[in-house]
């Protein structure tokens, strides 16, 4: 062909994205609180405290998920949740390297443990009623976070759940979504100085550019380092006027 026909249509200009942020590490620890007594508890501690997508921890799966770990392996195995899907077309993962293995802290440990036990009342309600003739019983896929009946849970779900918590924590439910759980969690080990390099792997990005990309305003010591090395080299060369 003598011409690329494609440079004869217009591009559609779309719409420009909602920007995100993060929660402070005081907003952080009152979500934590007020999701306390929510069903999504466990939920929101995974995001925060270990970065999952949102689309990741809805097609997260109990066999995925390992509450006790193995101190006395060689080497030990840790309590950790395998990311391995996601409620994307074909149920992969965002990226190859978003499959991966999260180590986790004792705080989701015990969060898991009790939505566990919330999640077999539920279940016991669900076949109760069924059996009364009043229900579909529970669907037993194996999925750590479900509906009433079992079945995989809808990003409205999730959402409107997510907002009561919000709102009891004091903030405002319509500036926050699910999805700044996970970006709360990159400024929160980057203030504890974790290297980027790290933060990027437990993301699942494929490099630090992406992390940088998407991240650059939640990475505030690293985006720092270079201007605070500046003025230890050539600071007192200058006086601020």
């Amino acid at each position: 062909m003598k011409r690329n026909v494609v440079m004869l249509c217009e591009i559609p200009a779309g719409q420009e994205g909602r920007p995100s942020k993060s929660l402070t590490l005081e907003q952080a620890e009152a979500v934590l609180k007020a999701a306390e007594n929510s069903s999504l508890h466990a939920y929101i501690v995974l995001s925060l405290l270990i970065g999952a997508r949102t689309e990741e921890l809805r097609a997260l799966t109990w066999d995925h998920v390992d509450l006790n770990g193995n101190a006395a392996a060689t080497p030990p195995e840790l309590r950790s949740i395998s990311v391995w899907r996601s409620v994307r077309a074909g149920g992969d993962t965002k990226t190859r390297k978003s499959r991966r293995t999260l180590a986790m802290p004792l705080r989701c440990v015990v969060a898991l443990r009790l939505h566990r036990i919330r999640q077999r009342s539920v279940r016991t309600r669900a076949e109760v009623r069924q059996r009364a003739g009043k229900g579909n019983g529970w669907a037993d896929l194996g999925l750590v976070f479900a509906s009433e009946t079992g079945t995989q849970l809808d990003r409205h779900n999730v959402l409107r759940m997510f907002r009561r918590v919000v709102k009891a924590a004091g903030l405002e439910p319509g500036d926050w979504t699910p999805r700044e759980m996970r970006h709360s969690f990159v400024p929160l080990l980057s203030d504890a100085k974790v290297p980027i390099e790290d933060i990027a792997r437990l993301c699942g990005h494929s490099g630090i550019a992406v992390t940088e990309r998407v991240y650059r305003h939640q990475i505030r010591p690293v985006m720092v380092e270079a201007a605070t090395a500046m003025d230890d080299i050539v600071g007192g060369r200058v006086r601020e006027p």
